[in-house]
């Protein structure tokens, strides 16, 4: 069975190549402890065996036999600009790995039809004043999930979709989605992904959600990988935990892993120490 590369090689290599076809996997995190980073290293990992095959052997290696990178990659933001997403991604990754992959990289960037039903200034996201004719056009824009719709119908298959995030999602100011509604869409989205074949991952802020509305999502996905800060000595550790990911998890539980402690490097994120149950 084909895999389509997580980008994170230690993992990678644990699951067998990577996420089956077809897979929405959620990246929960606490702040700072690594979800975002994995999103980044994700994208730039993926793309650089094209951009620069040579940077790609030194920092991943090969892919598993089994495993193919995915023909795309698409970075869905709502309220991000390109530029401000390129300079985050250098300060979480080696500039001397991100920048060569950045036109590898397609930026959708979502936040016209994300702003456009709120009260924020036209210039301050569109870069461009607001007319007073615009005023009363605004009810028939289209909303922030027709957009994404639109988007994933036309470049979802096949590719790596790396949506941030589903928290933004949940703040959108014209649809008002409550976590039951999101967890809804992702199950929708799981679907069309069986289709599409590609890997979709879903950024959210696990602060953001509470434990019932969590669980419905955690439901509605096929994995996800929680990112949290732990104690460990005297300082604190980043680690991920994968509490759910269908028809991937018993390979995790085979080698009687239960939580990966993470660091964040020069090349993005990575897997320091694995604990087993002893």
């Amino acid at each position: 069975m084909d895999r389509i590369p997580f980008g994170i090689a230690q993992l990678d290599t644990i699951i067998n190549g990577g996420a089956p076809p077809g897979s929405v996997v959620l990246l929960a995190g606490e702040a700072g402890a690594g979800a975002r980073e994995f999103l980044y290293t994700s994208a730039v990992m993926n793309a650089l065996p094209e951009a620069a095959p040579d940077l790609f052997d030194l920092n991943y290696g090969s892919h598993a036999a089994d495993a193919r990178p995915p023909e795309g990659i698409h970075y869905v933001s709502f309220t991000g600009a390109r530029n401000e997403l390129e300079r985050e991604f250098e300060r979480a990754i080696s500039a001397d790995l991100v920048e060569p992959t950045l036109p590898h990289i397609d930026f959708e960037d979502l936040s016209g039809s994300y702003f456009e039903m709120s009260a924020v200034p036209r210039s301050w996201y569109a870069g461009e004043r607001e007319r007073i004719t615009d005023l009363g056009s605004r009810d028939n824009r289209r909303g922030v999930l027709e957009a994404l719709g639109d988007y994933l119908d036309d470049n979802a298959a096949g590719n790596l979709v790396l949506i941030d995030s589903l928290s933004d999602l949940a703040a959108a100011p014209g649809d008002r989605l409550d976590w039951g509604e999101i967890a809804m869409i992702v199950k929708g989205l799981r679907r069309a992904a069986r289709s599409w074949g590609g890997l979709i991952l879903l950024l959210v802020d696990k602060d953001s959600v509470g434990e019932t509305d969590f669980g419905m999502l955690m439901g509605s996905a096929d994995g996800t990988f929680v990112f949290e800060w732990a104690a460990g000595g005297n300082e604190l550790d980043r680690t991920m935990v994968v509490q759910e990911f269908r028809g991937v998890l018993p390979e995790i539980e085979a080698e009687n892993i239960v939580r990966f402690e993470t660091e964040i490097g020069d090349g993005g994120f990575d897997i320091s120490d694995i604990r087993k149950i002893r």
